[in-house]
């Protein structure tokens, strides 16, 4: 069955401007709409409605949609949203974006289709996916970071506060060249983080300079080339990590170069899971309440399809440091 971002790719426009052609907007260029209503044909799709149609032919299911399962941070969210889910009747539905804003979008298709009673998702920051959502008027909640443009309730932590105490736990352990390995630019909680990372710098008195950053994709593989890169040509003495995926890379560049943690390279990454005390020696984490944010976001998301909510809303959740042996000199 053809979906709406394939009409959009055969026909060259955003899936926006695919709903508003498709519905006899006039803000819509001719020559667009026109477009658009070929390709439709070619492909044989057809809109599925209205969204007071969607509303009233709504299951009981929710739609998750995150940007990787193997992380176990969402793994942690996904399970608190199931267990809400799952008390209040509805069956859940997960899917992976990898962060790529064409895959969410299909995800989200796929949904609108299946009329899901709403979703729940990690977004990428796209736009139109924000458009699609509003323009069907489905119950939506962001988790780990808002839609654009504040659309829709969401549940977020503050990550600057907790990277800016992370920062100054290492001063306190007498690391004075910090780095940070942040996530791709332009996702919130990488610029967050790397925002807090600065501000920690200058509370504790420390120089900042670009060169002791780099950016990855939030995985093992990126973590590790920049790690290297970062280890090699600035010689920080202590690194800030942004998740937990990433600080499996740092580790293994730190194996590599025979440097330990603590003793060598101060590291403190986001995101607790059970192998970061399994290791020598364990890792200092800023531990982030993920089951509990997905348990919240389900709640949130459950009243809105209940229309027990009004004006939209974001809930932001504290993290806290663990200190371990990875941040400590020894």
């Amino acid at each position: 069955m053809a979906t709406i971002s394939d009409v959009a790719h055969r026909a060259g426009v955003s899936t926006a401007t695919v709903s508003r052609a498709l519905n006899g907007k006039s803000t819509v260029d001719p020559e667009l709409a026109a477009r658009v209503q070929s390709a439709a044909a070619e492909l044989g799709y057809r809109p599925n409605g209205p969204a007071r149609n969607l509303r009233k032919q709504a299951t009981a299911v929710l739609a998750l949609i995150i940007s990787d399962v193997e992380n176990p941070f969402f793994t942690a969210v996904a399970r608190g949203v199931e267990d809400v889910a799952h008390a209040a009747g509805y069956s859940l539905v997960l899917c992976n974006s990898d962060d790529e804003p064409a895959k969410e979008r299909e995800y989200i298709d796929v949904a609108l289709q299946e009329r899901v009673a709403g979703i729940l998702l990690t977004p990428t920051g796209d736009a139109d996916s924000a458009e699609l959502l509003a323009r069907y008027a489905l119950p939506v909640v962001a988790v780990d970071r808002p839609l654009p443009d504040s659309t829709g309730d969401a549940v977020l932590v503050d990550s600057r506060r907790a990277a800016e105490q992370a920062v100054l736990h290492l001063a306190e352990q007498g690391y004075r060249r910090i780095g940070c390995l942040t996530g791709p630019r332009g996702v919130l909680t990488a610029d967050d983080r790397l925002a807090g990372y600065r501000g920690g710098l200058r509370a504790a008195g420390l120089a900042g300079s670009d060169e002791l950053v780099r950016r990855s994709e939030f995985r093992a593989t990126g973590a590790e080339a920049a790690a290297r890169s970062l280890l090699a040509e600035a010689a920080p003495d202590a690194l800030l990590v942004a998740n937990n995926a990433m600080a499996v890379g740092v580790l293994a560049a730190l194996a590599e170069l025979g440097r330990r943690p603590g003793r060598d390279v101060g590291v403190v990454a986001f995101d607790d899971a059970p192998w970061t005390t399994l290791i020598d020696p364990p890792l200092t984490v800023v531990a982030q309440p993920a089951y509990d944010m997905g348990a919240l976001a389900a709640r949130l998301l459950l009243d809105r399809i209940a229309g027990a909510r009004g004006e939209v809303s974001t809930s932001t959740l504290s993290a806290h440091l663990v200190p371990r042996g990875s941040s400590t000199r020894g």
